[in-house]
């Protein structure tokens, strides 16, 4: 799997690690980040599909 780095203000760091760890919805800090980029992707498609913008094999 390929690693990204990527520049993130400390309050957006904060609020991505109150959700982390054992009393948190994510195992780690890459697992909430696939999972937020996974569902802003498929609103992203949604809002293309009901605009007509998305191919018929997509």
């Amino acid at each position: 799997m390929p690693k990204i780095s990527v520049d993130v203000p400390q309050e957006l760091l904060d609020d991505l690690d109150a959700h982390v760890g054992d009393d948190g919805k994510f195992v780690n800090r890459s697992d909430a980040i696939r999972s937020s980029l996974r569902k802003t992707l498929d609103i992203l498609d949604d809002i293309d599909a009901r605009h007509g913008r998305l191919d018929d094999d997509e």
